[in-house]
């Protein structure tokens, strides 16, 4: 339980970044809501990578170089997912905000991210 409500509070860490990056480059510069929130995705994932390796998972055991692939494969994989039903939302109801787009996506991709980074990124090799 305590991975989880760590887990919980990365997801929350990522989630802040992901939409203020996303609201500042919105407000910001002339990127639309598509190439800003690659950015943003982009600065959330190693944001929670951080905070997942040092304070949610115990670390694997394998090197970190090992470890940052199987997490970045993982995190592309959740983003992928999370970006594609961003994009779906906004194509399909153009009259939705980006944020509350990324909201809705970003609640469907996270049962995904803990799975994979639980059983994926942070399993110890021993397991």
């Amino acid at each position: 339980m305590k991975k989880l409500v760590r887990f919980a509070i990365a997801g929350g860490l990522g989630f802040i970044v992901d939409a203020g990056v996303l609201a500042a480059l919105l407000h910001l510069t002339p990127l639309g809501p598509f190439i800003a929130r690659l950015i943003a995705i982009a600065l959330a994932m190693a944001t929670t990578w951080a905070f997942n390796r040092t304070f949610t998972f115990d670390r694997s055991g394998r090197s970190l170089a090992v470890e940052g692939f199987r997490y970045g494969s993982v995190g592309v994989t959740a983003a992928l997912v999370n970006y594609g039903l961003y994009s779906a939302l906004l194509l399909s109801l153009p009259t939705l905000q980006p944020l509350v787009a990324m909201v809705l996506a970003t609640a469907a991709s996270m049962f995904f991210s803990f799975f994979g980074y639980s059983r994926f990124v942070f399993r110890d090799k021993a397991e």
